[in-house]
């Protein structure tokens, strides 16, 4: 008899590990259970369809059940969620709406992925507040915007005071939290003509990478009329109490020191693993509070794995647990998974927390550790140099700037990460990459100086922003 492949979640790590494993060894039976009706969806290219770029959700599918069940051979069952999971039996249960299903395994991978984290504040559960953690609250927020748009919006309100900075303004809205989710959702909303405020906890947006790079991508949300709150937690998001459930409809957030008016609210806030199931099983969690697991992505639990959003990985730097829940992440890891139960054992690989994100026309990526307590905490002397030089040669009629902060270790002189920004197209993110080779190897600031990194006039200063962030630190390490 042939052995059974179950996953729990038809996203990127379940559907890459299922098509991998189905294309090694075609005769493993790949069964995949996914609660909703989307998989294999770029979930990243939500914010742009929200904006109105991208035109349909289904543009976002990567590939579509029918072409996973009738090409690739994989048992695909949407609209059922798995309830349990019974290691001694070795079995899961599935709810449809067509009765339970209970499905026995020699393989389990489990790829729950990671839901959005909705802030312990009054006023979340009030009407015209979002989320963006699905395909289904993207679809939400696009028809809100095709509300506003057409003059229906939820407050029904004379928009004219509350909207100070724009002539045609859709109404004001309010953006909780500046990661990833955050900055791009205010670029989207501005671009639908809403006023944007954007309320972030701490003094930086973009937590994890630098100063610098916070201050230009603040500098430029506030050159694009988004009104920019630091240090302003959000106490609670006030409202009528008109709705049928009571809650009533959003019209403002409230800090410590503001009461902003606003129409709709957007929580931008994090995510955080899905691991009830696994819990509910027994198998372990890591000290970051996601699924553990050891190099070939298998829990304490034997036969059964966990990639993706809801599983740890091992920083590339460090080598301690981290959760960094990325797509590229998810997919790697689905993929060893996929080989490791056809018979070829196969690590998931280490994360470095490499990340971009584009906020209107600038672009910002991190990799490693920059922040200095992260570094001192794993046991390293960090010194950080920034700098900013020009992305193209100086006498080409186009080009702009990066500013990079490189951070490396006072001792070994070990390159420890970096954080970098431009206007959108000058290199900042892939100019991040050069510096992931230098994380993966290990190298030196005094090595990395010496890349030999490509030069043309229309792409690069001879001496590229990277190489003279590293002579510049290496100058400060000698």
């Amino acid at each position: 008899m042939t052995d059974t492949f179950v996953i729990v979640g038809g996203d990127a790590a379940g559907m890459s590990a299922a098509s991998k494993a189905k294309r090694d060894d075609p005769d493993l039976e790949v069964i995949v259970f996914e609660k909703g009706e989307w998989v294999s969806y770029g979930a990243c290219g939500l914010p742009y369809y929200v904006k109105g770029e991208i035109q349909s959700l289904e543009a976002l599918v990567s590939v579509t059940p029918e072409e996973f069940r009738e090409e690739r051979d994989i048992d695909l069952r949407t609209g059922h969620e798995v309830v349990a999971v019974d290691p001694d039996d070795r079995t899961v249960t599935a709810e449809h709406e067509s009765g339970d299903v209970v499905q026995s395994y020699d393989h389990l991978l489990l790829a729950t992925g990671a839901e959005a984290v909705v802030p312990p504040i009054d006023g979340t559960d009030r009407e015209g507040v979002y989320t963006l953690g699905s395909m289904s609250d993207g679809k939400e927020l696009r028809e809100y915007i095709a509300r506003a748009r057409d003059g229906e919006s939820l407050q029904q309100a004379d928009r004219g005071p509350a909207c100070r900075y724009l002539e045609n303004c859709t109404g004001p809205v309010g953006v909780v939290g500046g990661g990833y989710i955050g900055l791009e959702m205010a670029e989207a909303l501005a671009a639908n003509g809403f006023e944007v405020n954007l309320f972030q906890r701490g003094d930086q947006v973009l937590t994890g990478f630098s100063e610098a790079t916070s201050e230009e991508v603040v500098a430029h949300l506030r050159e694009q009329d988004v009104v920019v709150y630091l240090e302003s937690e959000v106490l609670a998001l006030e409202g009528g109490e008109t709705g049928e459930d009571g809650n009533g409809t959003v019209e403002a957030v409230v800090t410590a020191d503001e009461r902003v008016d606003v129409e709709m609210v957007l929580l931008g806030t994090g995510v955080r693993p899905r691991t009830a199931l696994a819990e509910d099983a027994g198998i372990e969690l890591g000290p970051t509070g996601a699924v553990a697991t050891d190099a070939y992505r298998e829990t304490n639990a034997p036969d059964i794995y966990a990639a993706g959003d809801c599983a740890e990985a091992t920083h590339t730097v460090t080598g301690d647990p981290v959760y960094v829940p990325l797509a590229l992440t998810a997919n790697r890891h689905g993929r060893a998974v996929g080989q490791t139960v056809t018979g070829t054992p196969t690590e998931g690989g280490t994360v470095a927390g490499t990340a971009a994100v584009k906020a209107f026309d600038v672009e910002a990526a991190r990799t490693g550790i920059v922040d200095h307590d992260e570094a001192r905490e794993a046991g390293f002397d960090p010194v950080s140099e920034t700098i900013t030089a020009k992305s193209r040669a100086g006498y080409y009629p186009e080009g702009g700037e990066v500013t990079i902060t490189l951070t490396a270790d006072r001792d070994s002189a070990r390159v420890l990460g970096a954080s970098l920004v431009s206007e959108y197209g000058e290199g900042a993110v892939h100019r991040s990459h050069a510096i992931v080779g230098a994380l993966e190897e290990g190298t030196t600031v005094f090595e990395l100086e010496n890349y030999d990194l490509a030069y043309a006039p229309p792409f690069n200063s001879t001496w590229d922003p990277v190489l003279v962030a590293a002579k510049v630190l290496a100058g400060t390490l000698r």
